[in-house]
């Protein structure tokens, strides 16, 4: 499914992350990948050419066998520069932003974990995947008054949140006017199995009052079809999703400001 092209798209970030299984130390309780030390200088010569700016992360500095999915390393583009790749010991993301592309995106997930399984099956070792997510964070200018919030919410993102008249009556104390929202809620998905979520919060974008609203389609190892596994089949499902949630979610006069 494609993207519809939009000249002024609210996307925040695309995110893409996998998980896959650690070793545990039975002495100590703690969980790590014992080929991660070697793997990621064989992931630098396989990205560079397409990711050769690489960053190391304050999450480095942690000791592998304490740095359960913490990320670790970075590798962009370009200086500064979007999309790029984040790995630690059991986690790999990736990441775009206003330049977002759904097939360029796609391909790019597609090639980092063939990337990842080939460097992981020269060394003899199975990568056994337990998560995988696909998000999007999109937001608007939030700078209409705050009681006018859950009009914009029916309103442009078709989406009602009703509080008891009663909770602000005069004896309560309470304004009717909110000064922070953050709402989540979430589904079962069937294809692909899983969960999908939707959250809607407040919060500054720069120096800037804005709405931020996220999608995410998530599998975990129970969910993900392993033989054989298709990351391209659930990658194309989890898109479907969040392309119809998005376009749902701001069908009408919110979507064509987009345009």
């Amino acid at each position: 499914m494609e993207d519809i092209a939009l000249s002024n798209r609210p996307l925040v970030e695309a995110i893409f992350e996998l998980r896959w299984e650690l070793q545990p130390d039975a002495p100590t309780g703690l969980r790590s990948d014992p080929n991660y030390g070697i793997i990621i200088g064989k992931l630098y010569s396989a990205l560079e050419k397409k990711y050769p700016q690489y960053d190391q992360l304050p999450g480095a500095n942690v000791p592998n066998e304490m740095a359960e999915y913490v990320i670790q390393h970075r590798f962009r583009i370009g200086k500064n520069k979007w999309p790029l790749i984040q790995i630690g010991p059991g986690i790999i993301t990736v990441n775009d932003t206003e330049n977002y592309d759904w097939r360029d995106f796609e391909e790019r997930v597609l090639d980092a974990f063939n990337v990842l399984q080939d460097v992981y099956e020269t060394r003899g070792v199975k990568l056994d995947v337990t998560n995988l997510s696909l998000r999007y964070i999109d937001s608007v200018k939030y700078d209409f008054e705050p009681e006018e919030l859950f009009t914009f919410l029916s309103d442009k993102l078709h989406t009602n949140v009703n509080l008891k008249p009663e909770l602000f009556e005069e004896s309560s104390n309470v304004s009717r006017s909110p000064i922070d929202f953050d709402w989540r809620i979430s589904f079962a998905a069937t294809k692909p199995k899983g969960i999908c979520g939707l959250r809607i919060w407040t919060a500054k974008r720069g120096s800037l009052n804005a709405l931020f609203w996220e999608t995410i389609v998530q599998s975990d190892k129970d969910q993900i079809l392993k033989d054989p596994f298709e990351l391209d089949v659930w990658l194309a499902d989890a898109h479907v999703i969040t392309h119809n949630w998005f376009c749902k979610l701001t069908e009408g006069e919110l979507f064509e400001s987009f345009k």
